[in-house]
């Protein structure tokens, strides 16, 4: 197979799929109208009491279609629809009718067959009828006595039938090529009526943002006793024992200058390894280049240091906050350090940017690839879970790409809410 007809067969698998999807989703918008249907059944069923026992259970398989409604437009689309807070398992018919994501639900399961089942009907019909055109218009029209017509096309003739085949091939390319894009408009029309309410999504963030929080104030304290265990073991000791030699030094200086003299070189050694101590200290803390010089000198000095060929590109016209700085430096740090551990890289590429649209507003990207073996998994370690931990805190993500094989890219995102030409404020 050619290196140019592999891309276009790829291509042609992707859209064939778009399509038969496309079909599925018609053919389950039929099956959530049926549910609807009980729903508003166990609705009307209420005043005599039966309906007391009925919409529960008849809630929560509306629920369940609903949810694979939000699980598939994320697959097929890329559009993540949140999700109301789940039903309780022994839940009321009075908590379901005060649950506000069941009436969204409720309105979805009505309006999907007639908005959702027509858009998504388009390219699978114009794909059938295109086939029809193509693969059997050609062997019928002289077995009818007057031919027949095919669209707009009145097949009397072999000219009229090559036209006519023409137009079906025509109809076909037009709904594989449709097939996506509707796939897309049927998601974001499912996220308007399925997506949880607004007072919902805003509770949820502040659990996360509360939780985020706690997760950092523990690992303050924990960083606030690892400098102090630093300082009392380290420093503090060849501090003392320095001072302990130069008042010995300083007794001797009269009585045995030699002596004094033994002491006084044993306390700039003393100094020195002290001056060490500290400055290790300091590096753990914040890397002395990294407060100079910024992030992006800081990691190219990462790259120095790595055994593994990094190539770094930096497209940052100015300084970021400090805190942000120092969350993706030593997010860059673990990610190059798992790529020497355990991916069988031997080159990383890495590149910062500050990107000023999108969705969310200015960003700081931060993408690091390597050419190793793949598979990675955050659940089997804690770097990656300790660097999505340190970007929670400031609204930032992480995204894995690290199929068996490979190539693992791993993209943060920091948002950004305004930048300068010589100082970015994240």
């Amino acid at each position: 197979m050619s290196s140019t007809s592999r891309p276009l067969r790829a291509e042609l698998s992707r859209r064939s799929a778009a399509v038969g999807r496309c079909h599925l989703a018609g053919l389950l918008g039929l099956l959530v109208a049926a549910v609807g249907a009980g729903v508003v059944g166990a609705l009307l069923l209420l005043p005599v009491g039966v309906g007391l026992r009925l919409l529960p259970p008849a809630a929560a398989a509306l629920r369940h279609c609903a949810d694979r409604a939000r699980h598939r437009a994320e697959r097929w689309s890329g559009v993540r629809i949140t999700a109301p807070d789940r039903l309780p398992q022994a839940a009321t018919a009075r908590a379901v009718l005060a649950d506000a994501g069941f009436w969204r639900d409720l309105s979805w399961a009505w309006l999907e067959p007639l908005v959702g089942g027509l858009l998504v009907a388009v390219p699978p019909s114009l794909v059938v009828y295109g086939l029809f055109g193509v693969l059997v218009q050609p062997f019928v029209w002289q077995l009818l006595d007057d031919g027949n017509w095919y669209a707009f096309v009145p097949v009397h003739s072999t000219a009229l039938m090559v036209a006519a085949a023409v137009l079906g091939l025509g109809f076909t390319a037009a709904g594989l090529l449709l097939a996506p894009p509707v796939l897309r408009m049927h998601a974001r029309w499912a996220r308007r009526l399925l997506t949880a309410p607004r007072v919902i999504e805003l509770r949820r963030r502040v659990e996360e943002l509360t939780d985020s929080r706690a997760e950092v104030l523990d690992g303050r304290a924990a960083e606030l006793r690892r400098i102090e265990r630093d300082l009392h073991d380290g420093a503090q000791a060849r501090l003392v024992a320095l001072g302990m030699r130069l008042d010995s030094a300083t007794r001797l200086l009269d009585v045995d200058p030699p002596a004094a003299r033994a002491a006084l070189l044993e306390v700039r050694e003393l100094s020195g390894r002290a001056l060490e101590d500290l400055r290790g200290l300091v590096r753990g803390i914040q890397p002395p280049i990294l407060i100079d010089r910024g992030l992006g000198d800081a990691v190219r000095s990462l790259a120095l240091d790595s055994f593994l060929d990094v190539a770094v590109e930096v497209r940052l016209s100015g300084r970021l906050a400090a805190a942000v700085e120092s969350a993706a430096y030593f997010a860059v740090n673990e990610l190059l350090a798992n790529a020497a551990k355990h991916s069988g890289a031997s080159s990383v590429a890495i590149r910062l940017a500050h990107e000023e649209a999108g969705v969310g507003g200015p960003r700081l990207r931060v993408t690091v690839t390597d050419d190793g073996r793949g598979g990675a998994d955050p659940s089997r370690g804690t770097g990656l879970l300790g660097v999505r931990e340190r970007l929670a805190t400031f609204d930032g993500s992480l995204v894995l790409h690290s199929p068996r094989g490979g190539p693992t890219t791993v993209t943060l995102e920091i948002p950004c809410a305004s930048y300068l030409p010589k100082t970015f404020s994240c």
